[in-house]
């Protein structure tokens, strides 16, 4: 069903193009295009605009300190508020949300590689043997590593120490490498290791940033560049995000550095809407292919049955647990400090929430009741 939906999405975006389809010209060069009225929001949004009102208000009473929140539906800035000091233009580290970004460059990775377009016509896929791309990783700490397949990095499946086993993030003792950490070399600063495998590759499912670090190295030994500078070129700039930061470690003496795969990347708010705006359409932006709508696909639903709310690199809606009254469709870059960019490509819905508090958001507070306003026939699903 969720694949159906999927071919007809992109069939009608494909179709919009012809019929004046909207993209959003950069912040610098004018920005989203916004409802200005009540009924700018009825008659364009098809959102009920008294109900957007009272979740702002919600909101604005709830938190204080700089937040931001955006909504776009139809390619419309329905509604934008802010937490003081916050800003516009003020950027925002997403934290965990970075992992969707990871995710898409690994996307371009993969489609590089089914084009032939690798430097030294190296190839890789989902099923290929991770270590086989991380020479650094080598003499592995745990034979079972050998197992490890790229499709169970992606997806949390990896059988490296996560949080289930306390190891929350890469925090190094002073002196050692947050790489040399990842990949069992060196305990953390509280003394802790990913040396040895928590379980076989495939079998549990754990939020693992020790496992998630192996990516970037993948990235940076293959495409002979960083994830963060393929992003710019690729991603960033065609979709006109003009500032942002992203965070690289490593180096100092250790293995590095190398783009932050798992946080750090720094985003404002109307510009994470403009990724995630590109997600909702198929991974097009302005006629162009950004990226590869196979990817888009497969990795915005269920991509094993030991979590099935997680895909590759994104949170997802798949099972409809993930989001009560949401639409399987919907998808989610996902991080700590409640930051989070939800996708409801049926919908055409996208909707950010950046902020540093609090620490963690309930998954209901905000996604379903903007689903909620809706207004036209498209929320009868």
């Amino acid at each position: 069903m969720r694949a159906t939906i999927r071919l007809l999405t992109a069939a009608l975006s494909v179709g919009l193009l012809f019929a004046g389809d909207y993209y959003p010209p950069p912040e610098s060069a004018g920005g989203w295009r916004r409802c200005a009225s009540d009924e700018e929001i009825r008659n364009n949004a098809g959102m009920d605009a008294r109900a957007l009102h009272l979740i702002g208000l919600e909101q604005v009473q709830l938190y204080g300190g700089p937040w931001a929140i955006v909504i776009v539906r139809k390619g419309y800035l329905v509604a934008e508020w802010f937490g003081v000091p916050a800003m516009p233009a003020t950027t925002f580290d997403i934290w965990s949300g970075t992992k969707s970004a990871t995710g898409i460059a690994m996307g371009l990775l993969l489609d590089d590689s089914r084009n032939h377009l690798l430097p030294g016509g190296v190839t890789i896929d989902l099923e290929s043997a991770a270590y086989d791309y991380i020479p650094e990783g080598r003499p592995v700490s745990d034979p079972r590593k050998e197992k490890i397949k790229l499709k169970h990095l992606l997806s949390m499946t990896s059988g490296i120490p996560g949080e289930s086993q306390g190891i929350v993030g890469v925090a190094v003792a002073p002196g050692k490498g947050e790489y040399e950490f990842a990949l069992g070399r060196d305990a953390n600063r509280f003394g802790l290791s990913a040396a040895t495998m928590a379980a076989d590759p495939g079998q549990v499912w754990d939020y693992s940033d020790a496992a998630f670090a192996h990516l970037s190295l993948i990235f940076a030994n293959l495409e002979k560049r960083e994830i963060a500078d393929a992003m710019r070129e690729r991603v960033f700039q065609p979709i006109g995000i003009e500032n942002f930061g992203w965070d690289r470690q490593g180096g100092a003496g250790n293995l590095g550095p190398h783009t932050n795969a798992h946080s750090g990347l720094r985003l404002s708010a109307r510009d994470f809407a403009r990724l995630g705006y590109m997600m909702a359409h198929q991974g097009v932006w302005e006629g162009k292919q950004i990226v590869p709508a196979w990817w888009v696909d497969l990795a915005t639903r269920a991509s094993q049955d030991l979590n099935r709310r997680y895909g590759y690199t994104f949170w997802v809606n798949t099972d409809g647990t993930q989001w009560s009254g949401v639409p399987h469709d919907a998808f989610a870059f996902q991080g700590y400090g409640s930051n989070r960019c939800y996708i409801v490509p049926s919908l055409d819905l996208v909707v950010v929430r950046l902020g540093y508090a609090p620490p963690v958001l309930p998954e209901g507070a905000i996604l379903p009741s903007v689903v909620h306003t809706i207004t036209d026939s498209a929320a009868k699903h």
